[in-house]
């Protein structure tokens, strides 16, 4: 198992943020951000267990120990703590713009986080915006029109020399088995984005978010607090033209997170920040794009952005991860200022270190 949390970002990565917060995680070409992602996930998802707690028992179970007046409360398990601390555990919505289910359940498995249990629990929830709604196969060619005529076979002989006519094939039919409960509840909480258009995205993301919290209350861990993930938005801009009718705009996608960041409890956002991208703002997407990232890095209570070091390509050295405060920085824990050095090795690990230190 890889390393989880560097403890250079432990001060960064520990505990919930604070009530709609928004942390914002840019990169560039090179300089990934997918790491950083991946450690917020295990660090808002990972089973903090307390050693002094009994394992909680069903409601019945309990319901029938207190009609017993024979039981001492001594004896009674004491579950109630535990009973809130895992009513008091995050839920997770990660929608992810540039990267599939599988690359992420994959990642995180590295870490000890199984993303199939979570969803069956009603802890975390995906989003797939990449191949559902920007990449839909289209109808296969070879599907059989509703007008052809079932394929005959010619007449077989019978032993007394009239023809029989052999039997008509028909259509095939797939006969799948039903989901079973869990099964159908963990594949509700992985859902594709089916448009890719500003409201059909607005629409998906706040069901998703509904179905989440109805998932968790099912699951019996109370309502608790929502974390919105939100891999590569800007994506949107790119890969959609509100000249053809999207209406995609870095106006309608700050609307968009504004209503978002309302029904949740605090939002991280990974954005590309190349400098092409921010800087030279000649075309319109570059204009679209700079503006975008500009204003959220203005609303924004904390910035991780990561680039390449500038001497070039080191063989001991990823990039560098610079730490600083938005100017949305109204959090009750100030943002210490750092920039460090880390290292992502090949099984997924990674290194954080200062300056002139491994």
């Amino acid at each position: 198992m890889t390393s989880r949390t560097p403890p250079l970002l432990e001060p960064y990565l520990s505990g919930l943020p604070d009530e709609a917060a928004l942390v914002v995680l840019t990169g560039i070409l090179g300089a990934s951000t997918n790491w950083l992602v991946l450690r917020y996930l295990h660090s808002f998802l990972k089973q903090t267990t307390s050693s002094t707690s009994t394992i909680p028992l069903p409601r019945r179970f309990r319901a029938a120990l207190d009609d017993d007046e024979d039981v001492n409360d001594e004896t009674r398990p004491q579950d109630t703590e535990e009973e809130e601390r895992q009513q008091q555990q995050p839920s997770v919505l990660l929608v992810s713009f540039l990267r599939d289910y599988t690359f992420w359940k994959d990642s995180a498995s590295r870490l000890g986080l199984d993303l199939d249990a979570l969803a069956r629990r009603g802890r975390f929830s995906f989003v797939d915006g990449l191949s559902s709604a920007l990449f839909a196969p289209s109808s296969s060619p070879s599907t059989p029109s509703a007008t052809t005529p079932p394929h005959t076979h010619a007449p077989i002989p019978d032993r007394g020399g009239r023809p029989t006519p052999a039997p008509t094939r028909g259509p095939l039919t797939a006969t799948t088995k039903a989901p079973r409960p869990s099964q159908a509840q963990s594949q509700s909480l992985k859902r594709p984005l089916t448009n890719p258009t500003l409201a059909g995205v607005r629409s998906a993301l706040h069901s998703a978010v509904d179905e989440l919290v109805r998932a968790r209350t099912r699951a019996g861990a109370g309502s608790g607090k929502v974390i919105l993930v939100v891999d590569q938005l800007d994506f949107l801009l790119a890969a959609t033209s509100s000249s053809a009718g999207a209406g995609v705009t870095s106006l309608g996608l700050r609307e968009l997170l504004l209503d978002l960041r309302e029904k949740v409890h605090a939002t991280i956002l990974t954005l590309s920040a190349d400098e092409p991208l921010v800087v030279a703002q000649t075309t319109a997407l570059e204009k679209e794009h700079a503006s975008f990232v500009l204003s959220l890095a203005h609303e924004a209570e904390t910035i991780l952005s990561l680039r390449l070091l500038d001497t070039g390509v080191a063989k001991d050295v990823s990039g560098v991860l610079r730490i600083t405060g938005g100017d949305g920085d109204r959090a009750s824990r100030p943002v210490e200022e750092k920039e460090y050095l880390y290292q992502v090795v090949g099984d997924g690990g990674v290194r954080v270190f200062e300056r002139g230190g491994q």
